[in-house]
């Protein structure tokens, strides 16, 4: 079973959006990065990572450009990447980018991505992302209240 544990968004200015997001919702700085892909910086909230990325062609942008404003791609942590591929191909998914490394036991930062069958770009790593964990700590269970306990919706 795939985590999501990455959402990366387009944005003209990686240092300012991280600004918001630290201010707006306490999330930490992990990293940034200066790629031939793109520039930006890595925050987490403790268990998902956000990139906060300006791409530098739109070759590695995507359909949309590196001009594009918003969400461009979400990350899956896998157990195992081979298989994941399999799945994603086999349910209409399309390869764009990106290879798990040869040596396996490496230590290295690596993205597969695909497209989605509407064009969406989703991405899975087997080692995660700074500042993601891959499984959730454990948490007591929660007894439905009010309209979730009669199978209403959350507004």
């Amino acid at each position: 079973m795939g985590k999501l544990r990455h959402i990366a968004f387009s944005v003209p200015d990686p240092w300012k959006a991280a600004e918001f997001y630290q201010s707006a919702f306490g999330m930490h700085k992990v990293g940034e990065t200066d790629s031939p892909l793109a520039s930006g910086v890595y925050l987490s909230d403790g268990v998902i990572n956000l990139a906060l990325l300006h791409y530098k062609n739109d070759h590695y942008a995507g359909s949309r450009g590196k001009d594009y404003v918003g969400i461009h791609h979400l990350g899956f942590w896998v157990d195992d990447p081979a298989a994941t591929r399999q799945r994603i191909e086999a349910a209409g998914g399309e390869h764009w980018m990106g290879e798990v490394p040869a040596d396996k036991n490496a230590n290295l930062f690596y993205e597969v991505k695909f497209h989605d069958p509407n064009g969406v770009v989703v991405d899975i790593s087997g080692h995660g992302w700074g500042g993601a964990i891959k499984d959730f700590p454990s948490e007591p269970a929660h007894e439905p209240t009010g309209s979730q306990a009669a199978g209403g919706r959350r507004k």
